[in-house]
């Protein structure tokens, strides 16, 4: 379900939601929901972007700054 889980589609996102809480791990769909929800906020994730050569919101900043994913 990883591809899934780390694609830029909203789509694609809720998809990778679905089949985790099927599995019935709450940790596992703790995970997949964050990353729903990052791609639910920004349409990609923030993290990636020096790698990729996007240039970062504000918002993108404060939400790295802030721990990201882990904040």
């Amino acid at each position: 379900y990883l591809p899934f889980e780390h694609a830029e589609d909203l789509t694609l996102q809720e998809r990778a939601v679905t089949l985790i809480e099927a599995m019935r791990d709450p940790e596992f769909t703790r995970y997949a929901v964050i990353h729903r929800d990052v791609i639910s906020r920004f349409g990609r994730f923030p993290h990636r972007n020096a790698a990729l050569g996007r240039k970062s919101t504000a918002e993108e900043l404060q939400f790295l700054a802030e721990g990201g994913f882990g904040g």
